[in-house]
């Protein structure tokens, strides 16, 4: 398994108690896999998102990357870990202004030291792999918003991640544009082999899943086959 929760328990402050945010949730997601999960607002689902990527450490509860069991980690150790084996796609691709597609995904090889020439190399591999090859050149304003979350993805997967977590891609796209970033989706997990979450309000992208999984009052139903 690429990435398991086990027995995750977190709370947060509420008044004079505590909130409980997961109980006791259990996930376990192989290499190559697509896990889809879904659920109400408020139910839980960031919540477990961040937890997966090492953002917030839960109450009680492992959380284990690429067989990398995190407790006990400090904060640099996490954000290492993240850097290398951790790809986030946000649900906005906050992209920076001033930077081309190319060179948003290079600054991310810039921070985990490699150099410049491999860097711009890796990143046009990427480009072509999400469709993007042709616009490696522009910038955010001159990319429509189904091709910002393309290079949204292909940053995500700069630095080879076994795990991929990604947080309502397709909310701020129409219908077509967003069932072709959910393709690419799960067309990248099978063939980079990554365990990846898909975190989704719409019930058309389930399709997709290799497994679809409910949180509701911070509990996870068991998982179920798409479809």
């Amino acid at each position: 398994m690429s990435l398991r929760l086990t027995d995750i328990t977190l709370t947060y402050p509420d008044g004079d108690g505590r909130l409980t945010a997961l109980d006791r949730v259990g996930l376990d997601v192989p290499r190559g896999g697509l896990t889809a999960v879904i659920g109400p607002s408020g139910s839980g689902k960031s919540s477990l998102l961040a937890v997966a990527a090492t953002l917030i450490t839960p109450d009680t509860g492992t959380v284990t990357v690429d067989g990398t069991d995190t407790t006990g980690m400090s904060r640099g150790e996490l954000a290492d870990l993240r850097r290398q084996r951790i790809g986030i796609v946000f649900q906005q691709p906050n992209l920076l202004p001033a930077l081309t597609a190319a060179e948003q995904l290079q600054v991310m090889a810039h921070i985990d030291g490699r150099g410049p020439r491999a860097a711009r190399g890796r990143a046009l591999e990427l480009l072509d792999a999400v469709g993007m090859a042709d616009r490696a050149g522009r910038r955010p304003h001159q990319l429509s918003g189904g091709q910002r979350q393309r290079v949204n993805i292909a940053r995500a997967l700069m630095n080879d991640p076994g795990v991929l977590l990604v947080d309502e891609p397709t909310s701020a796209l129409d219908h077509e544009r967003g069932a072709a970033v959910i393709d690419l989706i799960t067309r990248l997990t099978r063939e980079r082999g990554t365990a990846t979450v898909l975190v989704t309000h719409d019930h058309a992208h389930l399709a997709a899943a290799d497994r679809v999984t409910e949180v509701r009052d911070g509990r996870l139903s068991l998982p179920a086959p798409a479809g």
